[in-house]
């Protein structure tokens, strides 16, 4: 007589629902720390509800929303074994992503994929999410965690999460609202941020380098210098564009595609802007990348921030002001160029320009001049 084969259990598949509920206990902490008063109900639920009646007040309510990832920064934070600064990343790359066109973030929800879900490891990650929220002024509303056995490696996992806002028509950002004579005003990255990490990832492990390794020009390993969170702007530039006498036109946030290909987004067609290398020196971390894996500027300039995290284009007698609130909320800002119509543009023969990048058939961006170092 034939035995009948053991039952399969969900556990024996590889996924452990107790683990699941147990790191939804333990995150529910860092969660309640971005609650706003319009946040209904609590975590748990199906859907995460926020109350909108606030929109009521407004003329013409418009909703934004954006939605994006981490990328391959992830993998650092595998080899680290360190996972609470990871969610700032993905916060910043998310909600400045509204605020780009004016918007207020107003929540945020998260999706964790996993190999296998060590809960203590989920809440760090989600402590993160709730940190870059608190800092941005955004609700965490909700989220997911899955366990992906065979699919993921049992210490690797991934995450993205989508946000909403809202912006009166009337005061929408964008390139309607930039003209010949404004400027550029740059805001400072906090380094690497989280675009091009698998060229960085590339280099450092073609020249041997472990994360483990300390790096004089950093201060600190390898590892906590590519680590080092994103600056997550929102309420800064929320701010600014509150504040009386400035008048911004329009933001560009800079992640992939790199600074000129970013700004070209926000400029309209027959708008030119220079931008000045001049004007700033990138931090050290940049030039390590670029020696070690002797990248050429160019394709290091269309990879990575260089330093500069946001831009804003306003008018040129605004930016001293602009500047000086930015520097008030600890963003160091300066003005890194100029802009002006395609007929007068002062283009320099043989320097490369940027136009129509990511879809958007918008202005032109070249960038001109040596960096200080």
């Amino acid at each position: 007589m034939t035995s009948e084969p053991a039952p399969t259990t969900y556990a024996d598949a590889g996924v452990d629902v107790d683990a699941g509920d147990k790191a939804v206990a333990l995150m529910k902490a860092s969660v309640r720390q971005t609650q706003r008063p319009e946040v209904l109900g609590g975590l748990g639920g199906f859907a995460g509800m926020f109350d909108a009646s606030a929109l009521a007040g407004m003329t013409r309510p418009v909703l934004a929303t954006s939605t994006d990832g981490v990328g391959t920064k992830v993998a650092i934070a595998w080899a680290m074994d360190k996972h609470d600064t990871i969610g700032i990343d993905l916060v910043g790359m998310v909600v400045d992503d509204i605020v780009v066109c004016g918007a207020e973030p107003l929540f945020m929800t998260d999706y964790i994929a996993t190999g296998k879900v060590v809960p203590e490891r989920i809440a760090a990650i989600v402590s993160g999410i709730a940190a870059g929220c608190v800092a941005a002024g955004v609700a965490l509303l909700g989220g997911e965690t899955a366990e992906h056995p065979g699919l993921l490696g049992p210490d690797e996992y991934d995450c993205a999460g989508a946000a909403t806002g809202v912006v009166d028509y009337a005061g929408i950002l964008g390139a309607h609202r930039v003209v010949a004579g404004d400027v550029v005003v740059a805001l400072a990255s906090s380094g690497l941020h989280s675009n091009g990490y698998s060229l960085v990832r590339k280099i450092f492990a073609s020249a041997g380098w472990a994360f483990d390794r300390q790096v004089a020009e950093f201060g600190r390993t390898l590892g906590e210098e590519l680590l080092e969170p994103t600056r997550v702007y929102a309420r800064d530039l929320l701010t600014l564009t509150r504040t009386e006498g400035i008048d911004v036109h329009a933001f560009s946030h800079v992640t992939g595609g790199g600074l000129a290909a970013n700004l070209a987004r926000v400029l309209p067609q027959g708008v030119f802007a220079q931008i000045d290398r001049s004007t700033w020196t990138p931090p050290v971390v940049f030039e390590v990348v670029r020696e070690v894996g002797r990248v050429p500027l160019a394709d290091l300039e269309r990879t990575l921030n260089m330093g500069i995290g946001f831009v804003a284009v306003l008018p040129a007698a605004h930016s001293d002001s602009a500047i000086e609130v930015l520097k008030n909320q600890g963003i160091d800002a300066w003005l890194l160029g100029q802009v002006s119509d395609m007929v007068t543009a002062p283009i320099q023969d043989g320097v490369e320009v940027v136009r129509g990048t990511k879809g958007v058939d918008g202005g032109s961006v070249q960038v001109v001049g040596t960096s200080p170092r």
